[in-house]
């Protein structure tokens, strides 16, 4: 009970120790933003990656299935059919056309990506049909489709516009492939908060995709979606023995992998360079402690002399340290936490101060930032950071304790 009231009274008083008093305080500062930089920045780049992951593997499917003759798959129903009851982790086969054409609206052509699939499909593509801003899923029909947000805020359509699809080697003639031209209408607009997506991306009904294209039941592709998108290898090299050989199966783990291991790459580099952060506060804990030491030698030697023991005068010493690392750490994750479940609020806060945008959607794919808080990284940051605060206490400590009376008061 004695340490610990000798020790609030060295951390509060800074009456013969004043520098110390400052270096101590300041490292309690470091520690506490170390900490909540650490939290903040992890739980973003969990954010992201799970952001992504839903965005893109939604989008695409977690597994695709392709013809390697590149002429498009035949009979895809029955395929489709054989691969729902290939394995119970299968949530949803769909079969469609992808394919690259080009988009002329108001006299100006951009390349985009056509879609082709059934209404039924785009119903089960819950990442589309749930984000859908204008328009009816029922109307997908027809020479129909529906584009992204961003697109038809630059194109300047809206439901009920026409356009034109340009298809570069649609016709073939005695004289080689002509381009081919079709006009579709505006029937629904969907925003997925991807601006890739959502600026680049066309649906189309499935039978208007085949006429376009000339795929006469055919398809390009099947994507497949998974009740858990973990085990997407697995069941894409169960599937890969069960169909023929002459499809090619890819999972998103393939297809996507250097999105996603750029983000992961980039997660453990930033947490390596912010830890060190907390390392130098935690240096500045070892120089405060010491320089109060010195400071209060005289006091240890009369402690000493009244009766306290060097175990005692360690323990001082050590609930110093260790108060200045617990609080600051526990400071350092109220906040981490706090900014991370409010960045997106943050965000825009900033961007209205400073009139300007923080947050580009074309460099960062997204349209808002993303936070997901993992409890379990938030811990090893804690133990990370008290741990490495003890650890800064037990030098300056053992040499407080060692002081020999007699020799204190000569000085």
């Amino acid at each position: 009970m004695i340490e610990r009231l000798i020790a609030m009274r060295y951390l509060s008083s800074r009456k013969g120790s004043g520098f110390a008093y400052v270096v101590t305080w300041f490292s309690f500062i470091g520690i506490a933003l170390g900490v909540a930089t650490l939290i903040i920045v992890t739980s973003v780049m969990n954010g992201f990656r799970e952001e992504l992951l839903e965005k893109i593997v939604g989008m695409k499917g977690h597994i695709i299935v392709l013809k390697t003759s590149h002429i498009g798959i035949s009979e895809y129903e029955t395929l489709a059919s054989k691969i729902r009851s290939s394995d119970n982790e299968i949530e949803q086969v769909i079969p469609q056309i992808e394919r690259q054409i080009v988009l002329i609206s108001n006299g100006n052509p951009k390349g985009v990506l056509v879609h082709g699939l059934s209404k039924e499909s785009l119903k089960s593509k819950t990442l589309i049909s749930k984000n859908i801003v204008s328009g009816e899923i029922e109307k997908f029909s027809g020479q129909g489709v529906f584009i992204g947000k961003r697109l038809a805020d630059v194109e300047r359509l809206h439901i009920g516009d026409f356009l034109k699809i340009l298809v570069p080697d649609g016709l073939i003639t005695p004289f080689g492939k002509l381009p081919k031209e079709e006009q579709f209408e505006v029937l629904g607009i969907f925003e997925i908060g991807m601006s890739e997506y959502d600026k680049n991306i066309i649906l189309m009904p499935l039978e208007a995709a085949q006429s376009l294209f000339d795929f006469e039941n055919r398809v390009s592709q099947i994507e497949i979606f998974l009740k858990n998108v973990d085990k997407s290898e697995r069941i894409s090299k169960k599937l890969a023995n069960e169909i023929e050989s002459e499809f090619s199966i890819f999972d998103w783990k393939h297809s996507d992998s250097s999105i996603f291991h750029a983000v992961v790459v980039e997660k453990n580099v930033m947490t390596l360079i912010l830890s060190i952060i907390v390392l130098v506060a935690v240096f500045n804990i070892i120089s405060g402690l010491t320089m109060l030491t010195n400071s209060k030698i005289k006091d240890i030697a009369i402690l000493r002399t009244i009766g306290l023991t060097r175990r005692s005068i360690l323990k001082i010493f050590f609930l110093i340290g260790s108060l200045v690392g617990v609080l600051g750490t526990s400071v350092g994750v109220i906040l981490g936490i706090t900014v991370s479940l409010n960045i997106d609020k943050i965000k825009q806060f900033l961007e209205q101060f400073a009139d300007r945008g923080l947050f580009s959607e074309e460099i960062y794919f997204l349209s808002q930032i993303p936070s997901k808080t993992d409890w379990n990284e938030v811990f090893c940051i804690i133990l990370f950071s008290i741990l490495l605060c003890l650890l800064a206490t037990i030098y300056p400590a053992r040499k407080a304790s060692k002081l020999e009376p007699a020799e204190a008061l000569r000085i």
